[in-house]
């Protein structure tokens, strides 16, 4: 075979290839494309959920700002089964529900849980479902430190850190706490615990005094949480939709309008797997870190 078929043949192949490729990403795009063409004309309920843990705000916001500017979707439905999460990422998510209240009503339906910062995102909604068991309230703030310092000593490894101010490495694994430490973390906890407890007499229309004196945190049940004005109403999810409905003048059952999926990126997808399971190794050792969390 002379080298030019050869070479005819590899360009096939390569031309083949690309063909192919294209192809794929064409298709991919296609099935993963994230559009209004599917979306409702007729009025409708937004529906928004927030399940579990929350250490990121990025999904939640983007659903918010999405369903604010669609003028169909009369009224948002918030769905929130959370322990709670992460301070930074619950306040954002915090604002955005303030901010959609204010131009539509927003109507949460607690699942089984909606503590802390799962309690936090609800408070500025227009009308607060719970379920008379649903576990709720517990307004609080904590930060949770490991040491193993000890750990470190029986197996023969020592530290040593070179540092640029007293509290640099305050919350180390590898020393305790000083009692200058557990002063500052303690101011930090202090201001974003009356940071909670502002958000919630305001969104709640409460008297502060009132707020601080249940934020201790207690958890409640619903029906609890009811008595003290934490929650409006007793009920589940269609409740909720439907007082959505009521409050947005939609006549009859209200349509249920789901928010378009995300793009798939499959290059964070990949990093993202990786460097999630690199730090659930190094958290299972040191534990999350240096982390202020509502829960």
């Amino acid at each position: 075979m002379s080298v030019k078929k050869i070479l005819l043949i590899i360009a096939g192949l390569f031309a083949t290839l690309l063909l192919m490729l294209v192809s794929a990403i064409l298709l991919g795009r296609l099935l993963l494309k994230s559009d209004d063409s599917n979306f409702p004309l007729s009025q409708g309920i937004g529906l928004v959920e927030i399940k579990g843990m929350i250490v990121d705000s990025g999904e939640p916001v983007r659903q918010l700002r999405y369903f604010l500017k669609k003028d169909n979707v009369k009224a948002v439905v918030l769905r929130i089964d959370s322990p709670g999460g992460v301070v930074g990422p619950s306040q954002e998510i915090h604002q955005e529900v303030k901010r959609l209240a204010a131009k539509k009503k927003v109507v949460v339906s607690m699942g089984s849980l909606a503590a802390s910062g799962g309690y936090y995102v609800a408070a500025p909604a227009t009308v607060i479902y719970a379920n008379p068991g649903t576990i709720t309230a517990s307004i609080g703030v904590l930060i949770k430190f490991s040491n193993i310092e000890g750990l470190l000593g029986k197996v023969g490894i020592k530290s040593a850190t070179i540092k640029t101010g007293t509290f640099k490495d305050a919350g180390s694994p590898d020393r305790p706490l000083s009692a200058e430490d557990r002063a500052m973390f303690q101011a930090v906890i202090d201001s974003t615990h009356e940071q909670f407890v502002r958000a919630v007499a305001e969104g709640r229309k409460l008297p502060i005094e009132e707020v601080r004196q249940l934020a201790d945190g207690r958890i409640l049940s619903g029906e609890q949480a009811k008595q003290v004005k934490l929650v409006d109403k007793l009920g589940n999810l269609q409740d909720a939709v439907e007082e959505a409905g009521r409050l947005a003048g939609i006549s009859g059952e209200p349509e249920l309008i789901l928010p378009p999926k995300k793009k798939v990126n499959y290059l964070e997808l990949l990093v993202g797997g990786a460097e999630e399971r690199f730090d659930g190794v190094l958290n299972k050792v040191l534990g999350r870190g240096l982390q202020v969390t509502y829960e």
